[in-house]
């Protein structure tokens, strides 16, 4: 399972099945310990609330923001990593997690608001929000599910007291998930909506990857994700009729895919089993036979994708060298169809053990031209090439995650703790200039970001209101957030204009059901 999609849990736990964990208690707003919930307790015996201390809500708000206004430093200095490959996470890495630098980076750089206009989908609170799942992941490992928040600002609260590592999000729910356990049947606490979700991770294409394994990634690998990305953005948007999906990187080695239409968002899981089935190209493990048996004449979405993926094939030749290896060559000629060209092709290759693998490739198509097999069918060859070609570009779904509404998956922004990297949006309105342009191994780490507030307005050649954190607002002068101080900004812009177009949608949307409803006048404006 892609590292980033689920929580940390503990491995006697099967993959997907669901556990019953202990609820929080109703929220009410006078309560000043927002989120303690009943107890659940590591694998030491801790219990939650022996892990904090009572201090109130406002004096922790206030000490940071008195630390924000000091500019006090948030983090060290790191040395800078090669920009070539990210490496496995190591102990020297840790401190990515360490409980004060997460803790300024909740309260200075994340941005609460936005990720509440998403996913409440309007300014005004409402149930789509109040009644939506949140699961923390605490610093000591513990796990507390079933978190709900009326709205932003609360939500921000209980982080800040918490301080998980990480945070994720779930379904929607006909009821308040802390009021699960309150309810007389169980079959009335049930999901009612959730964005559809994907989940890419680059271990799934470790039997094709030459450049790196398992956590690490580089430059040449992160190809598949590019094109992963460019075959399902488009087939959501023309196949399916999707507008408001975003990809977010994982902030290690994948991209998570959510699409928030309200269409997209109320389907029933056996709707979202049918969508991510819609993906499901190749089958079974990397060895014995094929893993590509598409039926002809091909559907459109894979013509299409045979369009996207051509030139990335080209490059993966190049930067993964598949077939150089005697493995690699056996299993190429295992998926051709032709006896007697195998056999020419393999004596043409023993002569050259060498010879790399765009050559081998082009081998295929040279040697069949010259007639060294009579009995060669050059369609049964091309269809042979096609599914060739799938199956060292086509894009690999974990797709489990996207066929249940209860499922969770890690919220944009978060840090990743083995790298310190930030899960920032690749793109948002299917532009894929910036999906070209994504390099993984530039996103911001959170110490960095931190350093970059710090440092914010130090530089010689900064203007007089911006090195005073001010910046013009129309006629008037305001304040910059935080973030708008370091390299996050174009990330929490991107992700700001995707949030904005979705409200926008909503309230189009809203509009014209009141209308058909005959409902007009200032009653038919009401959001």
């Amino acid at each position: 399972m892609a590292e980033s999609s689920s929580p940390r849990e503990p491995s006697s736990r099967a993959r997907g099945e669901d556990v019953d964990l202990p609820d929080a208690p109703p929220f009410s707003m006078a309560d000043e310990s927002l989120g303690a919930g009943e107890s659940t307790t590591n694998q030491n015996g801790v219990a939650l609330e022996d892990l904090f201390d009572d201090d109130d809500e406002n004096a922790l708000d206030d000490e940071l923001e008195a630390s924000s206004a000091a500019n006090l430093p948030s983090s060290p200095p790191q040395p800078a990593l090669s920009s070539s490959v990210e490496p496995a996470p190591s102990a020297q890495q840790e401190s990515y997690s360490d409980p004060n630098l997460m803790l300024q980076f909740y309260s200075r750089l994340f941005p609460f608001r936005t990720l509440f206009q998403w996913l409440n989908h309007s300014p005004k609170p409402g149930p789509d929000f109040a009644n939506r799942e949140f699961a923390l992941t605490l610093p000591n490992d513990a796990y507390l599910r079933y978190q709900s928040y009326p709205t932003a600002d609360t939500l921000r609260k209980d982080i800040l007291r918490h301080n998980p590592s990480r945070f994720e999000i779930g379904p929607v729910y006909t009821t308040n998930p802390r009021d699960r356990k309150t309810l007389k049947k169980s079959s009335m606490f049930r999901p009612l909506s959730k964005e559809i979700v994907f989940d890419i991770d680059l271990t799934d294409y470790d039997d094709i990857r030459t450049c790196c394994s398992k956590a690490n990634i580089c430059s040449k690998c992160w190809g598949f994700a590019t094109m992963a990305i460019k075959v399902v953005d488009v087939a959501l948007r023309e196949d399916f009729g999707f507008e408001h999906i975003v990809w977010i990187y994982s902030g290690r080695r994948g991209v998570h895919a959510w699409i928030s239409d309200k269409d997209a968002r109320e389907l029933d899981d056996d709707k979202r089993k049918a969508i991510t089935g819609y993906f499901e190209v190749l089958k079974g493990g990397a060895q014995g036979g094929k893993r590509v048996n598409l039926k002809r004449p091909l559907h459109p979405h894979i013509v299409r994708s045979l369009d996207i993926l051509r030139p990335y094939f080209q490059q993966v030749l190049v930067d993964q060298e598949p077939f150089l290896s005697q493995a690699g060559q056996d299993r190429l000629l295992q998926l051709l169809p032709d006896k007697s060209l195998n056999e020419a092709l393999t004596k043409k290759w023993a002569s050259s053990p060498d010879r790399p693998s765009t050559r081998k490739w082009a081998d295929i198509d040279a040697l069949a031209e010259t007639g060294v097999s009579k009995t060669l069918n050059t369609k049964a060859l091309l269809e042979a090439k096609q599914d060739i070609l799938l199956e060292y570009t086509y894009p690999r779904l974990d797709v489990e995650v996207g066929k249940k509404r209860i499922h969770l998956l890690k919220s944009p922004f978060v840090v990743h703790p083995g790298t310190g990297r930030v899960c920032v949006p690749i793109t948002a309105a299917g532009d894929m200039k910036l999906v070209d342009s994504f390099d993984p191994l530039t996103v911001p780490k959170v110490n960095e970001l931190l350093r970059e507030v710090d440092q914010f307005g130090s530089g010689a050649d900064d203007e007089e209101n911006q090195a005073n954190g001010f910046v013009e607002d129309g006629l008037t002068m305001r304040k910059l957030n935080d973030w708008e101080k370091t390299s996050l900004k174009p990330y929490v812009e991107l992700f700001d204009g995707f949030v904005k177009s979705l409200l926008k949608s909503e309230m189009v949307r809203v509009k014209r059901e009141r209308d058909d409803d005959g409902v007009t006048g200032a009653d038919g404006m009401e959001f």
